[in-house]
């Protein structure tokens, strides 16, 4: 059978109309190629005049550089005709009248007339289904930069404000040292201020007696030399002696604070020999002592060599043997002893004084404090904060066991090493 099979002749009524009513496009042609019948639709979608389709081969549908391979394709399928899609997974272009290339879906089926394969292809124009989906993947393409961009702002701008955090959290670190170094310089200020107040009122007190004291002794003597009254004088005279004693402790007192105050104090270990150290004491404080106290010195038989400031050790020895001295009575002893334990060496001073209230114990080592049994024995309330301090510079500590009425134990511990 040659050339093309006219519609009408493999057509009736019923089957024009609806051929004819299709809302997508309907081409058919035979095994060669041949157009043998198009829809309206068709013809809308490539650009022909009613019928013009029926004189063109399928191929001339299709853009040339894809004409060659369709005809391959379509011999394969007319091998074995089976309903499909085609482009599954691809683009298909098509060719109008005018040139202009458009996508298109395609979609094959077959029938048979009289023994020669007729194959059909639905048409659809997707031109604007695939400006939407060009419009819509630009869209998510801009949506992705614009993501991307976001993203960048917002890490930038997250670090920015870390950067703004680190720095607000340094400046308030910064202040906060500032404030704290503000309230240490403001309390170091109430304290010196409170030194000050409490020396003024102190100096006015504990001056006066001796002051009045030398006064007063000074003109007596004067009256007992023109009476030529040697004892009376000698007895003025030592009265002046014990009261310069007094202010010199109570200046020496303050010296040593001044210095603890600025940090002026250095330490210069050395070997310190403590019989011979002891004996050095002994000797140098029983002139200070009241009449008849003794003081009784006792260390192991075998005197290790101590490795400290004798110097700080000299002022705390002192500071606490005099202590001692003032709150017992006269013809009392002072016990000085040390012991050892592994690493720690442990000087004693005990007296058989008036001790300290319970009650007092915990403000014993604070400035300015005397206990309130101390009624009218002169002091400046200065000596165990010294002692302490001096302790706290040799890394050392110091402790002490009192009871009232029956004297107390102070007990300085500093590391010893006997290598």
């Amino acid at each position: 059978m040659n050339g093309p099979i006219p519609i009408s002749t493999i057509s009736n009524d019923a089957f024009l109309e609806i051929f004819q009513s299709m809302s997508e496009g309907l081409i058919m042609v035979d095994e060669a190629g041949n157009i043998v019948a198009a829809n309206p639709v068709a013809d809308q979608i490539f650009g022909y005049e009613k019928g013009a389709l029926l004189s063109l081969k399928l191929e001339e549908l299709l853009p040339a550089s894809l004409r060659g391979s369709h005809i391959n394709f379509r011999k394969g399928f007319n091998a074995n005709p089976a309903p499909r899609r085609m482009g599954t997974g691809r683009d298909l272009l098509a060719i109008k009248k005018d040139g202009t290339e458009f996508p298109v879906e395609v979609s094959l089926s077959y029938t048979k007339y009289k023994d020669q394969l007729l194959v059909m292809a639905f048409v659809s124009d997707i031109t604007q289904r695939k400006l939407a989906q060009d419009a819509l993947k630009r869209s998510e393409e801009q949506l992705i930069v614009y993501a991307a961009e976001l993203e960048n702002k917002v890490q930038l701008r997250t670090e920015a404000l870390n950067n703004i955090v680190q720095e607000l959290e340094r400046e308030v670190q910064v202040r906060k040292r500032a404030e704290e170094e503000t309230k240490k310089a403001l309390e170091k200020e109430r304290e010196l201020n409170e030194l000050k107040s409490k020396f003024v009122s102190l100096a006015s007190h504990e001056f006066r007696t001796p002051l009045s004291a030398v006064l007063s002794s000074a003109s007596l003597i004067q009256q007992y030399k023109d009476k030529n009254e040697p004892d009376k004088i000698d007895k003025h005279i030592q009265r002046i002696k014990t009261s310069v004693n007094h202010l010199t402790n109570i200046l020496n007192d303050f010296l040593s604070l001044g210095k603890l105050e600025e940090g002026k104090i250095e330490i210069k270990p050395e070997p310190v020999r403590l019989d011979q150290f002891f004996h050095e004491i002994e000797e140098e404080l029983k002139p200070t002592l009241k009449s008849g106290q003794t003081i009784t010195v006792h260390c192991p038989g075998e005197v290790p060599v101590v490795h400290s400031d004798s110097r700080i050790l000299r002022n705390i020895l002192f500071n606490l043997i005099s202590n001692a001295s003032k709150y017992s009575n006269e013809g009392k002893t002072i016990y000085l002893s040390c012991s050892f334990t592994p690493g720690h060496c442990a000087f004693h001073v005990r007296d058989e004084g008036i001790g300290i209230p319970d009650t007092d114990k915990k403000h014993i080592f604070e400035r300015f404090f005397r206990a309130t049994n101390a009624g009218n024995i002169q002091g400046t309330g200065l000596v165990l904060n010294i002692v302490k301090r001096y302790a706290d510079l040799l890394d050392g500590t110091v402790s002490f066991e009192s009871e009232y009425g029956k004297g107390s134990i102070f007990t300085i511990t500093i590391p010893h090493h006997t290598s």
